[in-house]
């Protein structure tokens, strides 16, 4: 170990210190720049160019964005604004147009006049999409001219040059993500849709096309590959179709508005009879799921403006108050806040610290809100109702809390019959398997390796959370093993540091009642103990459909085209040879060899790993598929049953 320290010692010099040039630190650590190189990120490449161009509509030049996938996979992001300058930039002696595209922190977003407010705090976007792609071009039409340039990872192939002449105004970037940087190349044309969807909503009236041009899209004429977003409604619409699910309980969306200085603000929100609280937050256009300074003006002033209400129509009595949760159950908003200083926390733009939009925010929800409900005293008292009815059913839920303590020892540690916990301590190194049904959760537990797999037997289906109160959660007969075995309470109490397993599998049958437990499961876990989801504590276990027998040899498949596939190898160079193939009906048909080897071992099984992905979009589809409307269900059901496999009715 000494010969070793003073060897790398004697080698640490100047030449050891390595200056990463031009857009080399890009490539070098991409992840820093644009989150991973997963499918997160190269879907950040399309977001950070929209945003450039979204940016251009603040400012008030741009009234179009299309935005098309192309075969090979390649994008084109078109727009109707400015256009990017293209005479030289004084520090560089460069045309600009080049400095974008190849310097970092290089834009027209630091003071220069050249936007008020902006989303592209750190002038990085287009030059770190430039350095990840294979090949992009980009094309302004701008003073009568067409100019073009093209780069290749980053580096500059072709001159900026004149290539024609236009009487438009205007930037198209094409680009080609370099399949050196990302793990995977293939738009999802959905995760695109949502976004721009979401940028559609956030600028009223500015018109955002998406085309889905790969041939394979052409394949599948059922399923749609264009869309075109207007919403004159901004933000309104935005709340509507948050609540499409769901039943409002005002028609009306209630909005509010307000202007201070350099920095404005908007918030629509309205009430459904659910019992779920969405609020989705934005600062310049920019998504902050971490809420933030602007978040917490309009909860402080929400509670505030209903208590002072209910107090003066006498609903509520002097001394009594209605809690900031109970005044958000059932209810869905949007605030978007637009300033010209914005100070997030880090590149990822995941909250906004700054203190005077709270202030902002607060300001114009007191005073608007309160005219509102002043003129509109029957939405005024059915908001109040509904969060009266909140506050006794968390009055009745902390009761119900304390009883779950009590009967289930979790005070002294007890922990529920039905679990059998395993030896390890370390919750990083332990996992459990939540098992559909006392025969499965036997051969589980017999197969599974006690060291570190606990096993917790679930029988019969289980509370559907979405259409139940709090109070009527903790008191449920089948949930309250699981929220013991989980060990890290639920709701306001859930405390995801006391969590006693980092990996939470949920293991059911591949048929439809294993599916609507694993979805009852899930939102439970989605509405009262998400951030198991959000750290990647849930997986889906992964059974075999098929067990495939020729003589001594068995093997296993999980498809019908690994069935196909392992049926065509077991019978060789004998194509009439007899391979018997058996359909596995459930998980109790396995004993306990069969269930560790194909399911439980960590060497050989699958997991499918549970992620939020959308937040907003998951919250519509358990609303849909769990709520109480019936109409929306049934045509999402018929729209995608065409993709349903190996379903046993």
């Amino acid at each position: 170990m000494t010969d070793l320290t003073e060897k790398i010692t004697q080698e640490y010099d100047a030449s050891q210190i390595q200056v990463l040039e031009g857009l080399e630190a890009v490539r070098k650590r991409p992840g820093m720049y644009i989150g991973s190189t997963s499918s997160s990120g190269l879907h950040h490449l399309v977001y950070e160019i929209v945003d450039n161009a979204i940016d251009e509509a603040l400012a008030g030049f741009c009234r179009h964005i299309s935005v098309s996938i192309e075969p090979g996979n390649s994008i084109r992001v078109a727009d109707d604004g400015r256009g990017i300058p293209v005479d030289i930039q004084e520090q560089t002696g460069l045309p600009a147009l080049e400095v974008v595209y190849t310097v970092l922190h290089a834009g027209g977003k630091f003071g220069g006049g050249g936007y008020k407010v902006s989303g592209g705090l750190h002038g990085v976007g287009a030059s770190v999409v430039n350095a990840l792609s294979e090949w992009l071009e980009v094309e302004v039409h701008k003073n009568g001219h067409i100019y073009q340039m093209r780069f290749a990872r980053g580096v500059k192939t072709q001159d900026m040059r004149i290539i024609g002449d236009t009487d438009r105004t205007g930037t198209t970037v094409r680009f080609q993500p370099d399949g050196l940087m990302f793990d995977e190349l293939v738009y999802d044309y959905e995760t695109l849709h949502t976004r721009l969807r979401e940028q559609a909503f956030l600028n009223a009236g500015l018109h955002i096309s998406l085309t889905d041009e790969r041939p394979e899209s052409a394949e599948k004429p059922e399923a749609q590959r264009s869309a075109e977003m207007c919403y004159e409604g901004g933000i309104r619409e935005f709340v509507r179709y948050i609540n499409r699910s769901k039943t409002p309980l005002h028609p009306e969306v209630i909005y509010v508005s307000g202007v201070r200085a350099d920095s404005e603000a908007e918030i629509a929100l309205q009430y459904n009879d659910g019992y779920s609280e969405v609020i989705v937050s934005f600062a310049n256009n920019i998504h902050t799921p971490g809420g933030g300074m602007h978040e917490t003006g309009f909860k402080t002033a929400l509670t505030r403006v209903l208590n002072a209400y209910g107090r003066r129509i006498g609903i509520l009595k002097e001394g009594d108050s209605l809690s900031g949760e109970d005044c958000r159950e059932g209810m869905s908003a949007i605030i978007s806040v637009k300033l010209t200083e914005p100070q997030f926390e880090g590149q990822t733009k995941d909250k906004l610290g700054n203190s005077e939009m709270r202030t902002l925010v607060d300001s114009i929800l007191q005073e608007k809100l309160s005219e509102f409900l002043e003129e509109n005293p029957a939405v005024g008292r059915a908001i109040l109702e509904k969060s009266m009815t909140a506050s006794r059913a968390r009055e009745a839920a902390r009761r119900a809390r304390e009883s779950i303590r009590n009967k289930s020892g979790l005070e002294s540690g007890g922990m529920p019959e039905k679990l059998k916990d395993c030896n390890e301590r370390d919750p990083a190194l332990c996992e459990i398997y939540i098992v559909e049904g006392d025969s499965a959760a036997g051969s589980a537990n017999q197969g599974r390796d006690s060291r570190f797999q606990a096993v917790l037997a679930m029988w019969g289906k289980m509370l559907n959370v979405e259409k139940a109160r709090a109070d009527k959660i903790y008191k449920n007969e089948k949930l309250q093993p699981v929220i013991a075995a989980l060990g890290a309470g639920i709701g306001e109490d859930f405390n995801v540091e006391k969590l006693r397993y980092h990996k939470i599998i949920i293991m059911a049958d591949a048929d439809v009642d294993g599916s609507h437990i694993r979805t009852l499961l899930l939102t439970f876990f989605f509405r009262y103990m998400r951030p198991l989801i959000e750290r990647g504590y849930v997986y889906s276990a992964v059974p075999p459909l098929y067990k495939l027998t020729r003589g001594k040899q068995q093997r296993v498949a999980y498809s019908d085209a690994e069935r196909d596939k392992i049926s065509a190898e077991m019978r060789g160079d004998n194509p009439n040879a007899k391979v018997d193939i058996a359909r596995y009906k459930g998980l109790g048909e396995m004993n306990k060899e069969e269930l560790w080897e194909t399911t439980m071992d960590p060497e050989k099984r699958t997991l499918r790993r549970i992620t939020l992905g959308d937040a907003l979009e998951a919250d519509q589809i358990f609303s849909l598929l769990m709520g109480e409307e019936v109409e929306p269900r049934r045509e999402w059901i018929e729209r995608n049953a065409q993709y349903v496999v190996n379903l046993d009715i």
